[in-house]
Order: C-alpha cells, then structure tokens, then sequence
C-alpha cells in the first residue's frame, strides 16, 4: 500500500497538482465515447493523410481509448485525451479544441508575480521575455533545466509533446517549449533555472494570472503592414496578416515609395496565413510573369465498391500491371482505395497577372522566412517558387496548409481534419517539411542576448552584395 501511495505521488509531481481550480465535469460516459468515436470516424472517412498513418496503431490507441475515456476525472481530462490521439495524425490542420469555458482556465507561463516567455532555442526551454519587475531575477536567456524533478527534455518527451497537433517536427519542437507551462489555473510546478552565468536556483510556482503589463524586453508593434528604409536603398516590406484584404491596398498605396528602392525585401516571418489570394494581389506587383502557377490540390476519392474489390480480391501492388489497360486502370484504383491512397486532383488553374508592365516592381528581392510563415504565406511562396530574382533567407516555415473539415464534440467543443492536399505545381510535398530557404539562419541565444534580427542582417548583406 505504501508503495502505491508513493508511487501516486510521484505521479501527481510529474504532471503538475491542479489545487485551486475545480474543474467541470459535465460530459457524461456516452457522450464521451460518441465524442472519441466521432473524431475517429471523421477522420478514416475524411483524413487526407490517412495512407501516411500507422493504421495498427490508430486503430488500437482507438480501442484502448474507449474505456480511458470513461476513466477521466472531468472535461479537461477528456479533453486532453482527445488531443493526444488527434496528434497521432501528426497535421497541423487537424485538432481538437476545447469549449472556450476550459481555453479561458488555461495560462502559459504565468505565475502570479512572475511571467516569462519560452522559445525552443537549440534543443533547450530558453526564457526570451520576462515581466518587467524579474528581469533581474530571472535573465533572459535562463534555461528550464528541471520540471518537477525531470530534466526538462525528459518531461517535455512525456507530458507535452504527445499532445502537440503539427505537421513538422521543427514545429513539434517549438510548440513543446513554449507550451510547456501550459495548464489549467491553480497548476504548481517545482522548476529549476539555470541562468546564462550557469548559476542555478529553483522556483515552486503556481499558474496564477499576472497583472503586470509590462514585459522585458517588450514587444515591437507590429501593424498589418510594416514599411522602412535599410541601407543601400533597400525597400523593406513586412506582409504580417492574409486575414484582412486591407493589407492589398495599403500596399499598393505605398508602392510608389517602394519603388524608389534598388531593392527589396518582403518579411513573412510573422504571417500565419488567412486567404491565399490575398498574398496573390500583392505579389502579382512583384514579378514580370504573366501568369501565376500556385499549388496543386489533392483529396482523398472514396467509392466504397472499390474499396470491397480491393479488400475482397486482396490486391497486391503486382496485381495492378495485369491485362488490359483498362482492367489495369479498375485494379489500380481498387488497390489505391483500400490503402486510403486514391486521389482526386482537382482541376489546375494558374492566376492571370493583369498588373500593367508599368506598374510592377521587379528588383533583387528577399523573402524573409521562418518557422511561423504559415497556410496561406506558404501558399505566397508556392507561387513565388520561379522568380529567379527572389531568394528566400530565413528557417524552414510551418508546413502546414490544407482545407480542414470542422465538426462539433461533446460538451461545446469543436473538432477537425484536413481534407486537402497541397503540393508545389510539379508534385513536390512542403507539407510536413517546411518551404525551405535557399540560404538558412538560425537565431542563436546570443542573438537573442543582442536582440539581434540575425536573418534581416544577413538579407541585407546579400542584396548590397548583388
């Protein structure tokens, strides 16, 4: 008995003791399970990259699933299980949300008198902004070396990244440090710091909302569309949001300034995506072609009659070169279907250009890239893959776009899958890996030390150099 308790205890101290906060428990068992069993279900039908999982897995973890599910304490719990198995797809347009009652009781990184800020920087959970009033206490740069007596790696491996919902393993690792303090109020933590002078000390803090404003150092401001002057007459450029189409004419307003420039650079690093097309209005600005090639677009083709020959025939990949063309045709897609691998591709259409020639701007130019470039900035870079006078300086971006199906679970919360496949015109994958950069910088913790924008200086180098 003993042994047990203890046991139960070390547990307890891993994941964090939730103890101010009462936690609803609102969903009943069946609910539960419908909800579990309806994200499993969306998924097989609708999943675009259902072939790319380990369907043995999915479908044990499934059945596990249903009675850890009626186990769960309270929403949260389930919830939290949810996530888990929905970050087994690995897709970063396929998650499980939870009611906004539940996202209202979570904090990250806040402790009451203490707030700081987490970014993965080289493998570590590296404190990049604190609350004003600790800066001196806890410099920027300190590292989280222990999380309730587990190295930070080691915790991170256990309690935070199984439940990270992304298609990049960059992303998988960013997410897990900055998320890693990430639970519901009333969640305390023993955590040891190391700080850049490599003295250590240790904190027992609990999740508790601060009310300090101020953060060291602050944020810059950043509005939809940032414009300056660098050295050697270049024009710079930052493109922040594809959510609001205002962002088209407020360029195009400045573009008379800009094209004063020898040169330019375009920043994407903060831009997490919203409408491709509005990414599209502005760079038809930015090149002599007139004719834009954008991605290509796949879904999954389901007829459940192919699916029962492929099953009932147990086609193999040989049996597809058999006959006729036309019976190779019917084995193929037979065989494809049962694998979840038959694809529709939809009809191709490239974006007339119909800027007047006089009213381009088209100069040496530096796509500034990073790992939170997303959606529909990924989609800007597809199309902007053939401008030779473009060279994207930066980290490879998010990878992750698509059309995702949403659908409501139990309790208020919402799910979805990603429907939809995207490619670069000519078949190549950037989902899952990143549009990379042609030349690659990393922000090192001494960068963040200087705060030093390591990327825009190299940008920078490049073109007067051209």
């Amino acid at each position: 008995m003993k042994k047990k308790i203890l046991l139960l205890i070390s547990i307890l101290l891993s994941v964090g003791l939730v103890a101010q906060t009462e936690l609803p428990n609102t969903i009943s068992k069946s609910e539960k399970v419908y909800g579990l069993s309806k994200f499993w279900k969306e998924a097989n039908y609708n999943f675009v990259y259902l072939n790319k999982i380990d369907k043995e897995k999915w479908e044990s973890d499934y059945i596990s699933l249903i009675q850890e599910v009626q186990e769960t304490k309270n929403d949260y719990e389930y919830y939290r299980l949810l996530q888990k198995f929905c970050a087994t797809l690995k897709d970063g347009h396929t998650n499980v949300w939870m009611p906004k009652s539940l996202r209202d009781n979570l904090l990250n990184g806040e402790f009451g008198n203490y707030r700081f800020f987490l970014k993965n920087i080289d493998g570590k959970a590296i404190i990049t902004r604190t609350n004003l009033s600790k800066k001196k206490e806890i410099p920027i740069g300190t590292e989280i070396i222990e999380v309730n007596g587990m190295p930070t790696k080691e915790y991170i491996n256990q309690y935070v990244k199984p439940y990270i919902s992304t298609s990049t393993n960059h992303i998988r690792e960013n997410f897990s440090v900055s998320e890693l303090l990430k639970s519901p109020k009333g969640t305390t933590y023993h955590l040891k710091f190391r700080k850049p002078n490599s003295n250590e000390f240790s904190l027992k803090l609990t999740s508790k909302k601060n009310s300090e404003k101020e953060v060291y150092p602050a944020f810059e401001k950043s509005e939809l569309m940032d414009f300056k002057w660098l050295k050697g007459k270049i024009a710079y450029v930052s493109l922040n949001d594809f959510n609001n189409p205002k962002i088209d004419s407020l360029f195009v307003a400045k573009l008379p300034e800009i094209k004063k420039g020898k040169k330019l650079i375009i920043d994407l690093r903060k831009n997490m995506g919203g409408n491709s097309q509005i990414g599209i209005e502005i760079l038809k600005y930015l090149t002599n072609d007139n004719e834009l090639q954008g991605s290509a677009s796949f879904s999954r083709l389901h007829i459940p009659t192919y699916k029962a020959w492929g099953e009932n025939f147990n086609l193999k990949a040989e049996d597809t070169l058999q006959g006729s063309e036309e019976n190779r045709k019917f084995l193929s897609q037979a065989f494809l279907t049962k694998k979840d691998s038959y694809f529709y591709k939809f009809p191709y259409y490239t974006t007339e250009n119909n800027i007047k020639k006089t009213e381009r701007f088209v100069v040496p130019t530096v796509l500034l890239i990073g790992n939170y470039t997303a959606s529909a900035a990924e989609d800007f870079l597809i199309v902007a893959d053939n401008q030779k006078h473009m060279t994207k300086i930066g980290e490879p971006t998010y990878g992750s776009t698509g059309q995702p199906l949403l659908f409501a679970l139990p309790g208020g919360a919402t799910g979805r899958v990603c429907t939809k496949k995207d490619t670069y015109p000519d078949g190549r994958e950037f989902v899952g890996y990143g549009v990379l950069p042609d030349i690659e910088v990393k922000k090192s913790l001494n960068d963040y030390l200087e705060n030093k924008d390591c990327a825009l200086e190299k940008a920078i180098e490049y073109l007067n150099k051209k």
